[in-house]
């Protein structure tokens, strides 16, 4: 469980730079150092929810794009696994 809320986490995080990024400057170096680590971040979320639970729930709001390990953990929140 905590090493999907690192990755939720990271996930979100970059994509908020991403996003920053491409509404102000839009540096290529910023794009170039981020982006992979979005994308890592996105699979490592699917990764460790997969692992996490059985849930097909939350496998499936794991998938979302840039919010969906928040959403996994949000939906596995109330199961007390003692993370």
């Amino acid at each position: 469980m905590r090493t999907l809320r690192i990755a939720a986490a990271v996930e979100a995080v970059s994509l908020i730079v991403l996003l920053l990024n491409l509404a102000t400057v839009h540096a290529r170096a910023v794009s170039t150092l981020v982006g992979p680590l979005h994308g890592a971040a996105y699979l490592a979320t699917i990764a460790a929810t997969a692992s996490a639970t059985a849930s097909t729930a939350a496998r499936r709001r794991a998938a979302v794009p840039g919010v969906g390990g928040l959403l996994a953990l949000r939906r596995l929140g109330g199961r007390g696994d003692g993370g």
